[in-house]
């Protein structure tokens, strides 16, 4: 999938765009950490995916929560954007 963002282009492979969906779905939680840690469906996602859409803004935490704590995960505007401008994944 590859969705535009502001002049930049981004291509998600298939694993970011399942991660972004499973978060879009409310299957997902964040753990306030160093780096992003999410869960989906109680198993552990791939962290350079989770790190990178992050990073692009299309996945946060319902609340800021202490460290070590979890908080539901949300698609921002942006992720749900990228769900719905492109219902493809990358090739």
């Amino acid at each position: 999938m590859v969705i535009g963002m502001a002049t930049n282009r981004v291509e998600l492979n298939r694993r970011e765009r399942a991660i972004l969906d499973a978060v879009a779905s409310g299957r997902a939680t964040l753990i306030s950490c160093c780096e992003p840690d999410l869960l989906v469906d109680g198993g552990w996602c791939d962290h350079a995916a989770v790190h990178r859409l992050r990073e692009l803004g299309l996945i946060e935490g319902v609340a800021q929560v202490p460290f070590g704590e979890f908080t539901p995960a949300v698609a921002t505007e942006a992720g749900k954007a990228a769900l719905e401008s492109n219902g493809g994944l990358a090739a």
